[in-house]
C-alpha cells in the first residue's frame, strides 16, 4: 500500500483544496444552523435526527468557534476520507496503481459529493460511515479474520446514531452475507456479538425515542406526506443516471461481481448493492440517499476497467479524463468556489423584475439570515433595559431560529425561542414575555396573539430563497396567552 500512497496523498489534496477556497463562501445553510444549534443541547437525541452531528458540532465549536469554513472542514475531511477509503478498497479487491488513480478521481468526478461534502450536515458522515463498513467487509471477505466482523458492527453503530438511513444498509449487508459461501458468516458467532455491539452503541438513542414517544416515526410520516409523495415512481431511479460518466464506471463494478471470474468471490456485495437499492425505490428515499454506496462501486468499477485495459495502459488515464474533465465546469454549481457575483456571472443569471436572483435551493438558503439577525438586534437594543429583561424572541421556522441562536452570539441576543423541531424540546424558556420580538411569524397569528402589533419591516435579499425573503418582523406586546401554558400543545405542529 505503501508504494500508492502518493497517489492518494494527492487526489486527497485536490479535493481538500477545492473545498477549503469554498467553504469560507457564502453564509450558514439553515440545516447547518439547526445541527450547530443542537450542538449546545448535547442529548442521545433530538427530533429529526440522531446525536452524532450535535457532537460533532460541539467539537466544530470547541476548535473553531462558529466560523464558517472551520465548521465546514468536518464534512469535507469526511469527504477527503471517503475519497482515501475508496482507494484503499480498491488496493484491497486487487486494484493496483491505474485502478487506484481511477477509484480516487470517480470520487473527484462525482458531482453531488461536492455539495455534500461542503454543508455540515449528517449526509457527509453518512457516506463515510457506509464506506468505512463496506472496507471492513471487504477485509473480511478476503481474510475470513473476525476483527473485522466485530469493527464493522462497531461502525454500523456509530453510523445508526449519525442517520437512521443506515438501517438499510445493514438491511443490505445481511442479504448479501447469504450469498458469501453459503451463508457462512451466519454460523459465526461473531457476526451476532458484531451485531449486539452495534445494538448497544445505538441504545441510548433508542431509550431516547422512546422516552419521547418516538418523534422519528412522525417525523417520517410528516416527511412522506410532504416531500416523498411527490417523488415520482421512477425520479429514484432516473436521479441516478444524471451523472453518466461515473454511472458507467459503477455498473461495469456491479456487474463485475457477478460475471467476473476473479471478482465473483465479491457477488454477496453486488447483492447488497441491489437490495439497498431496491429497497430505497420502493420506500420512495430521496435519491441522495443512495449516493452513499457509490465509492464501493467506483472501487469495483476500477479494477474491471483496469483489467480490460490490461494491455493498453494509458487509456486508463483516457478514461480518467474523461470522467473527471467534464466535471470541472460543474463544480461552482455544486460548492460555493465562486464568490456570489462571480457565479451569478459563470452561471449567466438574471435579476427577476424585483431586482432578485433565483439560486439554487441551497445557495439561497445560505443568504438572507445575517440581515434577520441584525434587525433583531437593532430592535432588542433599542428597548429598555426592563423591557430587555422581558423580551422574548419568537421564530417561526428552525432557519430563523438557528440564526439568532447561533449569528446572535456576536451580539449578545437571548436564546430565541420556536415551536418547529428540536427547539421545541427546549421549550418557551423562563420568561413570561411582555415584549416580543416576532420574526418569520404572519400576519394573522401575530394578530390573534397578541393586542399590540408593529410591524418594523420586511426583511429582503436579492439572493435568500423565496420562503426567507419578505420575511416579516413584529415588535409585539400584551400577549393574549401565555407561551407556558399553550406550549406541550405546540408538539403536535413540530414538523410542520
Amino acid at each position: 500500500m505503501k508504494k500508492y500512497l502518493p497517489i492518494i496523498v494527492i487526489l486527497s489534496l485536490v479535493k481538500l483544496l477545492i473545498h477549503l477556497v469554498a467553504n469560507r463562501n457564502y453564509g450558514f445553510h439553515r440545516d447547518e444552523l439547526l445541527h450547530l444549534s443542537v450542538s449546545e443541547h448535547l442529548d442521545w437525541g433530538y427530533m429529526e435526527f440522531p446525536p452524532f452531528i450535535a457532537v460533532v458540532g460541539k467539537l466544530a465549536h470547541f476548535l473553531f468557534g462558529y466560523l464558517l469554513s472551520g465548521v465546514r472542514l468536518f464534512p469535507t475531511l469526511a469527504g477527503v476520507a471517503i475519497l482515501m477509503l475508496c482507494c484503499m478498497i480498491t488496493k484491497e479487491l486487487g486494484g493496483k496503481k491505474n485502478a487506484i488513480v481511477l477509484s480516487g478521481i470517480s470520487v473527484l468526478a462525482f458531482i453531488p459529493f461536492f455539495r455534500n461534502h461542503t454543508l455540515f450536515q449528517p449526509v457527509a458522515f453518512d457516506q463515510l460511515f457506509w464506506t468505512l463498513g463496506f472496507y471492513f467487509l471487504v477485509r473480511y471477505l478476503n481474510t475470513k479474520n473476525i476483527k473485522f466482523l466485530v469493527y464493522l458492527g462497531i461502525t454500523a453503530g456509530i453510523g445508526l446514531m449519525n442517520k437512521y438511513t443506515f438501517v438499510v444498509w445493514g438491511f443490505g449487508i445481511a442479504v448479501g452475507l447469504l450469498f458469501f459461501e453459503k451463508g457462512k458468516a451466519f454460523r459465526n458467532k461473531w457476526l451476532y456479538i458484531s451485531g449486539i455491539l452495534a445494538l448497544i452503541l445505538v441504545l441510548p438513542n433508542i431509550v431516547w425515542q422512546f422516552n419521547h414517544d418516538f418523534p422519528l416515526l412522525t417525523h417520517l410520516q410528516q416527511l412522506k406526506e410532504s416531500q416523498l409523495d411527490e417523488i415520482g415512481p421512477y425520479d429514484f431511479a432516473l436521479e441516478q443516471l444524471k451523472m453518466p460518466f461515473t454511472l458507467i464506471i459503477s455498473l461495469i463494478g456491479l456487474s463485475a461481481c457477478f460475471f467476473d471470474k476473479e471478482l465473483k468471490k465479491y457477488k454477496s456485495i453486488g447483492v447488497a448493492v441491489l437490495v439497498i437499492f431496491f429497497t430505497m425505490w420502493f420506500l420512495q428515499s430521496k435519491a441522495y440517499y443512495f449516493f452513499a454506496i457509490y465509492p464501493m462501486l467506483f472501487a469495483l468499477g476500477a479494477v474491471k476497467v483496469e483489467k480490460l485495459l490490461e494491455r493498453k495502459s494509458a487509456w486508463n488515464y483516457v478514461v480518467a479524463a474523461i470522467l473527471f474533465v467534464p466535471t470541472v465546469y460543474f463544480i461552482p454549481m455544486a460548492t460555493p468556489l465562486l464568490p456570489i457575483e462571480a457565479f451569478v456571472a459563470y452561471n449567466k443569471l438574471q435579476p427577476e423584475k424585483d431586482g432578485r436572483i433565483i439560486l439554487t435551493g441551497d445557495y439561497a438558503d445560505m443568504f438572507g439570515w445575517d440581515e434577520q439577525v441584525k434587525l433583531v438586534d437593532s430592535l432588542y437594543t433599542s428597548l429598555s433595559k426592563s423591557e430587555q429583561q422581558k423580551c422574548v424572541i419568537l421564530a417561526e421556522n428552525y432557519g430563523e431560529a438557528g440564526a439568532l441562536k447561533i449569528l446572535g452570539k456576536k451580539y449578545g441576543l437571548p436564546n430565541p425561542v420556536c415551536r418547529h423541531g428540536s427547539f421545541w424540546i427546549w421549550g418557551p424558556g423562563e420568561k413570561e414575555g411582555e415584549v416580543f420580538i416576532s420574526v418569520g411569524n404572519e400576519k394573522d397569528v401575530v394578530y390573534e396573539f397578541f393586542e399590540e402589533h408593529t410591524l418594523v419591516k420586511l426583511v429582503t435579499h436579492k439572493y435568500a430563497i423565496d420562503e426567507e425573503n419578505n420575511i416579516p418582523v413584529y415588535i409585539c406586546r400584551k400577549p393574549r396567552i401565555k407561551l407556558k401554558e399553550i406550549w406541550p400543545g405546540l408538539e403536535k405542529y413540530i414538523f410542520e
